[in-house]
């Protein structure tokens, strides 16, 4: 059972924006702080980005890839010295032919917002920047084709351009993120340290395999071949949260999956993720999701038809 691609495939963003512009020196903009991820593609030229007052600037070249993945607010511009305005401002005071100017720079930039606040735990290990430098991503074939094709769709208007769009913004992110943890050392610590973890990793696995089953700690520690107080001390260590928090969890994000993917009755749905009692279920999703099953269903049925 493949955890980090069971995590990646349940990651849903209620909506997207994409955009593509061009910047002619001086420039430079900020990006308020938001609950979403960002993420900005160079395709000409080169500029700074900042994060925070203790954070070094970056600077990102033609081909790099910067995510800022926990919302943080930053600035963006040609020089970390020049004047940093509001991005409409910057906007709006940019020459209509900025991209025909030799050393100007053309950026690739789109926002994801996240279905819900509480992030699983190996989306909230990602460093606040995710930066994948121009040789990083040049050589991914598969991105350096979605990242064409997304350009391409963004430049059109046909039917169905806007749910083409998020869907391949949707792949874009699980791209990146997956880049990334490829170049994290073998010895990582956090969420990932627990996929690579002998004992916790098996038992992700086995939960992520069986969500259904009535998991106790003790079970998984059986499973980890672990004592219980052992067990659940590295687990919460490695993972951020106790075993059966990780267990409702999985199971609430696997339900708002099949929420939205299937048409089975919620008892059904309550059945594949382990809750005998609908009753149970849609309180404990309640209060994951903050609407009750059939609410979370029928709202995200109308957003699939709005897009």
């Amino acid at each position: 059972m493949d955890v980090l691609a069971d995590v990646l495939a349940v990651t849903r963003f209620s909506h997207s924006y994409l955009g593509y512009s061009s910047f002619a020196p001086p420039w430079g903009f900020r990006i308020e702080p938001a609950k979403v991820a960002t993420f900005h593609i160079v395709s000409r030229g080169s500029c700074w980005l900042v994060t925070s007052r203790d954070s070094a600037p970056i600077r990102l070249n033609q081909g790099d890839i910067a995510l800022i993945a926990h919302g943080e607010g930053h600035i963006l511009a040609d020089h970390p010295d020049t004047q940093i305005r509001d991005y409409e401002a910057v906007a709006n005071s940019q020459l209509q032919n900025a991209r025909a100017m030799p050393d100007s720079t053309d950026l690739f930039c789109g926002v994801f917002h996240f279905e819900q606040d509480n992030l699983h735990p190996l989306l909230s290990l990602l460093s606040p920047v995710v930066h994948l430098a121009a040789d990083q991503a040049l050589n991914n074939n598969k991105l350096q084709i979605l990242i064409q094709l997304l350009m391409q769709e963004n430049c059109e208007s046909e039917p169905g351009s806007t749910a083409v769009k998020q869907q391949l913004m949707n792949v874009l992110f699980v791209y990146i993120v997956r880049a990334w943890l490829e170049l994290q050392p073998e010895r990582s610590a956090g969420w990932l340290g627990a996929l690579r973890d002998p004992s916790i990793g098996k038992v992700l696995a086995l939960i992520h395999e069986s969500p259904q089953q009535r998991w106790t700690v003790n079970k998984l520690a059986s499973a980890a071949s672990m004592s219980r107080a052992a067990f659940a001390k590295r687990f919460n260590d490695l993972v951020g949260e106790s075993p059966l928090a990780y267990v409702t969890r999985w199971r609430m994000d696997l339900a708002a999956n099949l929420l939205r993917e299937s048409n089975s009755p919620i008892i059904v749905v309550a059945s594949q993720v382990g809750y005998d009692s609908e009753t149970a279920f849609s309180k404990i999703f309640r209060r994951s999701r903050g609407l009750p099953p059939g609410q979370y269903r029928a709202k995200n049925a109308t957003l699939a038809h709005q897009a």
